[in-house]
């Protein structure tokens, strides 16, 4: 894409896009140059139409990698190419939400046990125990944690939010084991191979795929697993959605709302109503 690309490059830092949406934004939209061959000023919207039924009906792309080149389309006419008109009548394709697969809390202790690094294990253990996205965790800082007030400082969280969660008196003694241990050089908690970077959430990943592994879990289990399972567990434990909600950072309760259909707890507890009717064979519920 040439001087097109780092255009492109600027508006997204300008529009203060973290770097790893950048770096999606700037991937999808080569993928979009190199499938025509042209420079992308001279591609019309009936050409953008075709290429995103190329994704849908050749590539078997899913609904959400269609929408990612949407979204990285748009930036590149609307915004870089000054040509919003190629865009405007874009839609967004429909994304399933499908529920995900919720870990027991004796998962969570298997899993825990299955990592073999200390300090991968303790990143796991603060990702559920605070309820964090895995960058969120990767990037603390030791500034972050306040013992005196037993709260976590999660700063830019998603769309630039800062949020505190608690800081569990558990997590607090395996982060203090992990510093004595390895006295990672401050002000970063989980440092990276790089002097002055945080570990890469990639690196994590791999290493909770093995635990998963070793610890005989046939769910499909991410790193976001566990902030599922965070929210699920306090919502079965009885704390209320609207604090749940605070403490995930969620700017709206319906995204909050959706754990209560994965908490088998209230399923259960939810009486049927055919409790209250007579049938054959069975007893009348008073």
């Amino acid at each position: 894409m040439g001087i097109v690309h780092e255009r492109m490059a600027e508006d997204l830092r300008l529009k203060n896009y973290r770097p790893a949406t950048r770096t999606e934004y700037l991937r999808c939209a080569r993928v979009f140059v190199e499938h025509f061959g042209r420079s992308p000023a001279r591609l019309s919207a009936a050409d953008i139409r075709k290429f995103l039924l190329y994704l849908t009906d050749e590539k078997k792309s899913s609904a959400a990698t269609v929408k990612m080149h949407i979204a990285a389309i748009r930036i590149l006419y609307a915004v870089t190419l000054k040509q919003p008109q190629k865009v405007a009548a874009l839609v967004w394709p429909k994304v399933p939400h499908p529920l995900p697969d919720i870990l027991s809390a004796e998962e969570v202790e298997r899993l825990f046990a299955a990592v073999e690094s200390p300090k991968h294990r303790v990143i796991l253990m603060t990702a559920y125990g605070a309820g964090l996205r895995i960058g969120e965790a990767c990037r603390l800082m030791t500034i972050d944690l306040d013992s005196d007030r037993m709260v976590i400082h999660v700063r830019d969280g998603k769309r630039g939010r800062d949020r505190y969660v608690m800081l569990s008196p558990v997590l607090l003694a395996a982060l203090r084991a992990y510093w004595l241990q390895f006295r990672p050089e401050e002000p970063t908690l989980f440092p990276g191979d790089q002097p002055g970077t945080c570990i890469r959430p990639d690196t994590v990943r791999t290493a909770l795929r093995v635990a998963v592994h070793r610890a005989g879990i046939k769910k499909r289990v991410t790193p976001h697993s566990l902030r599922h399972a965070f929210a699920t567990h306090l919502l079965e434990a009885g704390t209320d959605i609207r604090t749940i909600q605070v403490l995930l950072g969620h700017s709206s309760i319906r995204s909050t709302a959706r754990y209560t259909q994965v908490s088998t707890r209230h399923i259960a507890a939810t009486p049927s109503p055919l409790d209250r009717m007579r049938v054959p064979g069975g007893a009348v519920t008073p």
